[in-house]
């Protein structure tokens, strides 16, 4: 008999660090999370930024339970006391730690009552007003910058961060210069663990790929064909129904003759 995998701890994630680059997928169903977990994917992350988001995340913990699953946090939480009571809902829940794009205030507040927080290096979607979707760190200053926001995030006590759309070169020299994860986004091999969404690695999506991402399998297309499938199913019940097609004698349940006239004599007359 197969003794189940342990789930990782951030203890051991901080032990691994720098031994091996760690398979990291975020998935958006539990029929995914179970097939990330089958396939041997270290760790996980999912949404937990919308009602329906945490009311599917027992499911997803059910179908993995032997995952380490980060689970994001609401964008715009007003407070660290609100910060707070969304990631102890979480762990609660199952999840093995958060993630939170907040300000390094909030998330040392997070830190300091032993939650184990993600923090966000690079181009943070959230906050792409600021600098629009492009790569961050080409320059010195963004360079000396992203290094800066990495050490408040370490000193706020994340225990590791999503570093996004960052040269690989720099990506992997910050790595080296951090007790955090740092959980590489389209940012290089050089970091702690190679990140990718699934809607990416299953292409189920009709934009373009990112750049950065890969797609391995084509399921937008098998998607349309099943509604396709769906549709001319519907039409052939439809073309049935109108030429008495459907049901036809095989889905019928039939009454003896004889049982069947008696019945309809006794209703008549009690009609």
């Amino acid at each position: 008999m197969l003794r189940p995998r342990k789930k990782y701890t951030v203890y051991d994630l901080q032990k691994l660090k720098g031994k091996r680059c760690l398979t990291h997928i975020h998935v958006k169903s539990p029929e995914e999370a179970q097939a990330a977990e089958l396939a041997g994917v270290d760790l996980m992350s999912c949404s937990f930024d919308s009602q329906e988001a945490q009311l599917r995340l027992p499911r997803i913990i059910e179908a993995a339970p032997s995952s380490f699953i980060s689970v994001a946090t609401p964008h715009g939480l007003a407070s660290s006391e609100e910060a707070i009571r969304v990631a102890f809902k979480a762990l609660e829940i199952g999840a093995s730690s958060v993630y939170c794009s907040a300000s390094p205030n909030i998330i040392e507040k997070m830190a300091n009552e032993k939650i184990p927080v993600v923090g966000h290096l690079g181009m943070i979607p959230r906050h792409v007003t600021w600098t629009n979707y492009r790569a961050i760190g080409k320059t010195k200053e963004e360079a000396l910058k992203l290094y800066n926001q990495m050490k408040d995030l370490e000193n706020a006590g994340a225990y590791a961060a999503e570093i996004e759309v960052v040269p690989h070169q720099l990506a992997s020299f910050l790595s080296s210069k951090t007790s955090m994860i740092l959980m590489s986004l389209g940012s290089g091999q050089g970091c702690d663990t190679q990140f990718l969404f699934s809607d990416d690695i299953l292409g189920d999506y009709e934009e373009r790929i990112p750049r950065h991402a890969k797609a391995y399998r084509d399921f937008l297309s098998e998607l349309n064909s099943l509604q396709d499938e769906r549709i001319n199913a519907f039409k052939e019940y439809i073309k049935d129904v109108e030429n008495k097609k459907f049901p036809s004698p095989d889905n019928l349940i039939s009454m003896d003759e004889n049982l069947l006239e008696e019945s309809i004599k006794e209703i008549e007359f009690m009609d």
